[in-house]
């Protein structure tokens, strides 16, 4: 539920592993806490050199993400997230017709990630196929979520929990997952 900073602001604020006493003395967080955890996992994870064809960029402002976005893939025709039609309790739901591909490989996907405020895990591969898919719950609420497929998984981490699930090995099938309401998919035009 964190917002976006406005982009002054938070060029002004470190965002590094070596600056955390600093960052939560900024935002009031106690050290030791599950929010310091938090914040200090998605500084991690930022601070990771990306896998294997991608490149990744974790963006703490709208605009650094757009401008982010564009360097990578020049004019953008859109970006999209998943919607529902209304908020509902958790329940099964169904493909219907009418889903639409959204790109055939360049993209850039943004995972909304936990900290103090909006910062968002961006990353560009070529082997990213993204998907609009209209959807149906069980009570008759209607969503449109965005699905994204890997169509090469051989530089993850063996140990990918979509490994586990499938039970498969690196680079053998594509993976594909729905992104949840918070996260953003930038498609070139």
């Amino acid at each position: 539920k964190s917002a976006f900073l406005p982009y002054q602001t938070a060029q002004k604020i470190p965002f590094s592993s070596d600056k955390l006493p600093e960052i939560f003395n900024k935002f009031s967080v106690k050290p030791g806490s599950l929010k310091a955890g938090m914040m200090k996992n998605t500084i991690k994870e930022c601070e990771q050199p990306a896998i294997e064809g991608e490149e990744k960029y974790c963006a703490t402002s709208l605009e650094s993400m757009i401008d982010y976005s564009i360097s990578k893939l020049g004019k953008v025709d859109q970006a999209v997230s998943t919607e529902v039609e209304k908020q509902t309790p958790t329940q099964k739901y169904t493909i219907t017709a009418g889903v639409q591909k959204m790109t055939n490989g360049k993209a850039v996907v943004c995972h909304k990630q936990n900290y103090a405020y909006a910062v968002f895990y961006c990353h560009k591969s070529e082997t990213t196929r993204a998907y609009m898919v209209p959807l149906e719950g069980a009570d008759g609420t209607k969503a449109k979520a965005v699905a994204v497929c890997h169509t090469d998984t051989s530089a993850w981490n063996p140990k990918h929990l979509a490994f586990q699930v499938l039970k498969v090995e690196p680079g053998t099938i594509p993976v594909c997952h729905f992104l949840p309401r918070d996260h953003i998919v930038w498609v070139p035009k």
